[in-house]
């Protein structure tokens, strides 16, 4: 068995600690309300019953006698409860709950009243009309990452703008990063060994997802139409998506299209990187970039192949980009003082992944799917770092690549291993 399988599965009859569930914690201290959204079976259930306690009263509206006494009588649905915290689990099956529960945490000052998640996004759900701003502290659970699957600490941000990596990781070549984006993040589909039964879990999982949640969000009259889109995005993942285009095709005006699309980004499927905008450069791109949220998620809906995505550059560079974003945007998440985003301009320089840190420090980085590198792979962010920061910030520019070696090409320039983003 390789390194980097054995580090995969000697981690999966091991119960895997989730990083968010410090944050729930410490949210609880001084927030009324903490909403943990994510998608659906990424673990937020099994994680709010982990926070559970004698002085929590857990429900889900997943049961349908509490889905119905929540809908038809929602004030007495919460005043059932005399805990110190009330969680209630998949609240967007009851978006009446609420004004209801905004009126309740606006009664009382006292921090960790509730602890809500939601498969879907809140803010986008039909009949929601009442904001919790002010009151609310949002978290989000992504599908598992490599550090918390091999029970690493989260520390590669730290370490890149520190310049702080090993000089060697090994044992994850191209062809183990690869298999660790086809399996996923899925907790139910990393513990499964074999491709094939990966593949089907996901087909289950998404079939589940459109027939049934997609109901509690939007009024989708063509499924056909979904389903297209569904792959569409899936291969427009990791690109700018033209959205002109993919309405053409499927011949959809704009505002259904729209409507379709921020569908599926309720529900977690996909997600857009917005641009990097703190320049006075007059000719940078404006698009968001978009996401798959799951690699395995999205290689199964496109039917791939392991071994022929190998030997495909666009389909590789696609994936291993596509499992870039999504450890990094789980380990931004983690921090308030990150914020994500990526550069383009209409020169076609193009930067895959901008780290801001509060301090105003830059982490440019560049995602490559091969196990070679070069000073050419580095022309972007030298460009970036010479006529945006203009010496105003501090900047570190990182190639992730595939190989085993950190390699200093300049003072602020690094290539380092993928692994590093768990190793």
């Amino acid at each position: 068995m390789l390194f980097a399988e054995f580090c995969i599965f000697a981690n999966m009859s091991a119960e895997i600690i989730r990083f968010q569930g410090k944050s729930i914690k410490r949210a609880l201290k001084y927030r009324r309300i903490v909403i943990l959204s994510g998608a659906r079976q990424t673990g937020k259930t099994t994680l709010a019953k982990q926070i559970s306690g004698k002085d929590i009263d857990y429900c889900t509206l997943d049961d349908t006698d509490m889905l119905k006494i929540a809908t038809e009588d929602p004030k007495g649905f919460l005043k059932n409860s005399h805990a110190k915290t009330m969680v209630i689990d998949e609240i967007q099956k009851a978006p009446k709950l609420i004004p209801e529960i905004k009126m309740l945490a606006d009664k009382s000052n006292r921090n960790g009243q509730f602890l809500l998640t939601g498969s879907a996004n809140l803010q986008t759900l039909p009949g929601v009309t009442e904001s919790l701003a002010g009151r609310v502290k949002n978290i989000r659970l992504r599908p598992l990452t490599m550090s918390e699957i091999s029970s690493s600490k989260p520390v590669f941000l730290e370490k890149a703008f520190n310049k702080n990596f090993p000089l060697k990781i090994e044992g994850f070549g191209k062809n183990e990063i690869a298999e660790i984006a086809f399996r996923g993040g899925y907790p139910e589909a990393v513990r499964l060994k074999r491709n094939a039964e990966q593949r089907e879990w996901h087909k289950d999982y998404l079939r589940t997802l459109l027939e049934h949640d997609l109901r509690d969000i939007a009024n989708i009259r063509r499924q056909n139409t979904l389903n297209e889109l569904l792959g569409i995005l899936a291969s427009w993942s990791a690109k700018f998506m033209d959205a002109a285009a993919i309405g053409s095709n499927l011949s959809l005006n704009k505002a259904t299209l729209e409507s379709y699309i921020n569908a599926l980004v309720s529900l977690y499927l996909f997600e857009q990187v917005p641009p990097y905008l703190k320049t006075d450069y007059d000719r940078v791109g404006r698009k968001g970039k978009i996401f798959a949220t799951d690699t395995g998620l999205m290689a199964s809906i496109l039917g791939w192949n392991k071994k022929e995505v190998l030997l495909n550059h666009d389909r590789s560079g696609k994936l291993i980009e596509t499992f870039i974003f999504q450890e990094i945007a789980a380990l931004a998440d983690l921090k308030s003082d990150y914020s994500l985003c990526q550069y383009r301009d209409r020169e076609n320089r193009e930067i895959d992944f901008i780290i801001e840190r509060e301090d105003g420090a830059l982490l440019g980085i560049e995602a490559k799917a091969g196990h070679n590198v070069s000073k050419e792979d580095f022309k972007h962010l030298e460009w970036f770092e010479k006529n945006i920061v203009k010496g105003k910030n501090d900047f570190i520019g990182i190639v992730l690549y595939s190989g085993d070696r950190t390699i200093h090409f300049s003072k602020n320039m690094l290539a380092v291993p993928t692994a590093a983003l768990w190793g």
